[in-house]
C-alpha cells in the first residue's frame, strides 16, 4: 500500500495530529527556521546546497505528498486519507500478536512506501526540498542525537538494530559494501526535521561489511494514529549512490513485533499516546504492511529479545534481488 501518514480523523488527511500549525508558509520561513538551529555555518551551506537552489524544507503539513509506492505496485495508490482507517479489533488480536522469528531465510522485501517524512530529496513542502543524505555526519552508528545543530538525544526504551542483508536471487548471499539509510519517529510519534523540525535525531546511514550486516542504536518508536508501529529504510548499491531515494535499490519497512510494542507502550513513559493508538491497528488493517503475504511479513518483522527496562536487540534479514 501506499499511505503513511500519521493521521487522525481531525486534521487535514496529509496532516498528522501532531503538526504545527505554523508550517508550509514558504521558503523564507524555512530558511528563518534553519537559522534559528544554528547549525555551523559551513555544515549548513554544505547541507543548503544539495537542494541545488531551492533550499531545504524543515516542515510537514499539506503540502508534503507521500510518493507513489516503487516497483510493481507503483500504480496501487490508496485515497488520501486512508491511513486513519483503524481496525476494531485491536493490537492484541491474533494477526497483531505476530512475533518476530529468526528470519533464517531471505525472502525478498516487499517494496514499500518511503512516506512523507523521507528527508532523501524525494519530496518538497513549499517548493524546497530535504535532503538529509548528503549531510556530512549522517553516516553514523547510534542515531540517537540529533547531529545538525541542536545535539537533543531521543529519549526512549534503548533499541539495538541489526540487518543482514542478502541476495534473495543468490543464494541468501550477504551483500557488502552497500548503504543501508533507515528512520523512524520518536516516542511521541514526531519525526525530526518535519513534525521535529529543530530536530535531526533518529535518522542515519550504515555500509554493510562482510557479512552484509549493519547495526544501528536507537530507540523503540511510537505507535502514532492509523499506521503499525514501523522503521523506515532504502538501501543503496555504494555509499556514493547513497545521495538520494531516487537511487535506492530497495525502499521498505520493518513491522515491530508485537510484544514488544505491547510492553513498551504500556510500560515506558512517554509512550502514553500509543497505548490507544496501537489498540486500533493490526497488521492486515494496516495500509502498509496489510497486503504483503505471510512470509514477507515474517522477514520484514525483526525478531526482539530483551526488556523495557534493559532496551531491546531486535535482528532481520533483509532479502534484496541483487
Amino acid at each position: 500500500m501506499t499511505t503513511d501518514h500519521p493521521h487522525s480523523p481531525r486534521p487535514p488527511a496529509d496532516r498528522p495530529a501532531h503538526a504545527h500549525a505554523g508550517h508550509g508558509h514558504g521558503l523564507a520561513e524555512d530558511l528563518a527556521q534553519i537559522a534559528q538551529l544554528r547549525l555551523p555555518r559551513r555544515r549548513a551551506m554544505s547541507w543548503l546546497a544539495t537542494a541545488a537552489g531551492s533550499g531545504l524544507a524543515l516542515a510537514g503539513g499539506p503540502a508534503l505528498a507521500a510518493p507513489p509506492r516503487r516497483g510493481a505496485a507503483a500504480g496501487h495508490a490508496s485515497p488520501p486519507g486512508a491511513a486513519g482507517a483503524p481496525a476494531s479489533s485491536g493490537g492484541s488480536s491474533s494477526t497483531a500478536s505476530t512475533s518476530g522469528t529468526s528470519n533464517s531465510s531471505c525472502t525478498a522485501y516487499a517494496t514499500e512506501t518511503n512516506g512523507p517524512y523521507p528527508a532523501d530529496g524525494t519530496n518538497s513542502a513549499s517548493g524546497a526540498t530535504s535532503d538529509i543524505l548528503t549531510a556530512s555526519g549522517v553516516v553514523r552508528s547510534d542515531i540517537r542525537s540529533s547531529f545538525l545543530g541542536t545535539g537533543s538525544i531521543a529519549q526512549g526504551v534503548p533499541l539495538a538494530l541489526t540487518l543482514t542483508l542478502v541476495d534473495s536471487n543468490g543464494g541468501c548471499a550477504p551483500l557488502p559494501g552497500y548503504a543501508v539509510y533507515v528512520w523512524h519517529c520518536d516516542r511521541a510519534g514526531l519525526y525530526s526535521l518535519y513534525t521535529a523540525p529543530a530536530e535531526s535525531y533518529l535518522r542515519g546511514v550504515q555500509v554493510t561489511d562482510a557479512n552484509g550486516q549493519v547495526s544501528f542504536t536507537t530507540i523503540f518508536p511510537a505507535c502514532y494514529a492509523g499506521r503499525w508501529p514501523h522503521i523506515h529504510m532504502e538501501v543503496f548499491a555504494s555509499l556514493a549512490s547513497a545521495t538520494t531515494g531516487r537511487n535506492a535499490l530497495l525502499v521498505s519497512q520493518l513491522a515491530l513485533p508485537s510484544a514488544a510494542c505491547s510492553a513498551v507502550y504500556s510500560g515506558a513513559s512517554g509512550y502514553s499516546a500509543s497505548v490507544s493508538n496501537f489498540s486500533q491497528i493490526t497488521l492486515a488493517s494496516d495500509n502498509v504492511f496489510g497486503d504483503n503475504g505471510s512470509a514477507q511479513l515474517a522477514a520484514m518483522t525483526p525478531a526482539m529479545s530483551g526488556s523495557v527496562s534493559a532496551g531491546y536487540a531486535g535482528t532481520a534479514t533483509v532479502g534484496l534481488a541483487a
